[in-house]
């Protein structure tokens, strides 16, 4: 693994506005950072990131079961009560799900360790998988890099392929939902109701703000149209909080994520699978908070922080570093594992599971070991290290 040095296309500004790549830049600063790129052999790609992915997806999916099973461990969580019938419905009726993130600390050398799980509402998305192939096409194309450069990338075709497969099963009419005002959600939305498209999966857009409740509880469109599938680019334990979330566990409406994700998108699940498989070598030494420190250093994050707010970090060397944020309430402790440094840049893998399959990374970047909402989208590309006149046949 390593960082590299590249030109930038003289063009890549009109190639977003060609391919509605809006959020580029943020609030004045480079969010899409294409300066440089990270580089790859296909085994670190195989053996570290895409098998990990895959096994601890299933480890994960493996709790969900036992967790709403069991009132102590939906209380652990911080589950509100009057919800987790709902949620344990919803798994029980196997609500279809789309998508997750994985994210990693890895410096191409040893097991990538997971620092979370993102599978409510995982960001990110367009830029990993349309944008930065993109970017990868038009670099071999200039000859910059070279042809047989790759990418772990097949996120688009899994998501075609995930929608084709969820069309007899949400109920229709569906729509996809985000923030009316934020450019970045209201991107993300239109690429996967585009994917949807693609897979024959037709649906209307709407304003999270925009949806109404109807008499008889049930969530509405600005005409009145009852909503029977709702993809939602927001937080699904913002919305157990507000007052229109309460018709949720009787409004009869499919979400996307299902309710069951709420299990999966808390950071209670990362002490549950340390506790079942503890010494796992991708997972770091987590518990519950209590006040106690860990062993050479911990970083406490709230259950339902985001973006990097709210992480206190006490390092191994008895430095501590911490972000504010609007997040309070339980916590857990994971034992500190820094994230690596190249160049003076702290990258965090992000790992896309699509359905049940691990299919493509994205790498976001900051000035801090803590990765925040102002972190920078950095393309990868895997390239063979091979010596001239070498074959390898990979298995």
């Amino acid at each position: 693994m390593k960082r590299v040095a590249i030109a930038e296309r003289s063009n890549w500004r009109d190639r977003a506005a060609e391919a509605g790549f809006r959020f580029h830049t943020i609030d004045g600063a480079p969010y899409w950072d294409e300066s440089a790129y990270y580089a790859f052999t296909l085994r670190q790609i195989e053996n570290d990131i895409e098998d990990p992915s895959a096994e601890l997806h299933a480890m994960a999916l493996d709790l969900v079961g036992e967790v709403v099973g069991s009132e102590a461990l939906m209380a652990q969580l911080a589950i509100p009560e009057a919800f987790r019938d709902w949620i344990a419905e919803s798994w029980r009726r196997r609500d279809p799900h789309l998508y997750g993130r994985l994210d990693f600390a890895y410096d191409g050398n040893g097991p990538a360790k997971l620092y979370e799980l993102n599978y409510d509402t995982p960001t990110s998305l367009y830029e990993a998988s349309f944008f930065q192939w993109q970017w990868l096409e038009d670099q071999r194309n200039r000859g910059v890099l070279p042809q047989q450069a790759d990418q772990f990338n097949s996120i688009h075709e899994t998501l075609v392929e995930r929608f084709a497969e969820l069309t007899s099963r949400l109920p229709p009419p569906l729509y996809f939902s985000a923030v009316g005002e934020s450019e970045e959600d209201q991107g993300t939305v239109a690429y996967l109701r585009d994917c949807a498209a693609q897979a024959g999966l037709h649906a209307a857009a709407i304003a999270i703000e925009d949806i109404g409740l109807s008499a008889d509880g049930r969530f509405t469109d600005l005409d009145d149209v009852v909503i029977g599938s709702l993809f939602k680019l927001y937080p699904l334990e913002d919305l157990m909080r507000e007052e229109f979330g309460a018709a949720l566990p009787r409004s009869g409406v499919q979400l996307l994520e299902p309710a069951w994700k709420a299990v999966l998108s808390n950071k209670g699940i990362l002490p549950l699978l340390w506790q079942r498989h503890r010494g796992h070598p991708n997972l770091l030494e987590c518990y519950f908070d209590d006040g106690s420190a860990l062993p050479a250093g911990w970083v406490r994050k709230p259950l339902h922080s985001r973006e990097g707010a709210n992480v206190a970090m006490h390092m191994s060397d008895g430095s501590w570093q911490e972000s504010e944020g609007p997040y309070t309430g339980p916590s857990i402790r994971q034992a500190f594992h820094a994230l690596p440094v190249f160049d003076g840049n702290y990258p965090l893998v992000g790992s896309w599971v699509v359905g049940d399959r691990a299919c493509g990374v994205g790498i976001r970047e900051d000035n801090s070991r803590i990765t925040r909402d102002s972190a920078r989208f950095v393309p990868h590309a895997i390239i063979d290290d091979a010596p001239q006149g070498t074959t390898r046949i990979y298995l």
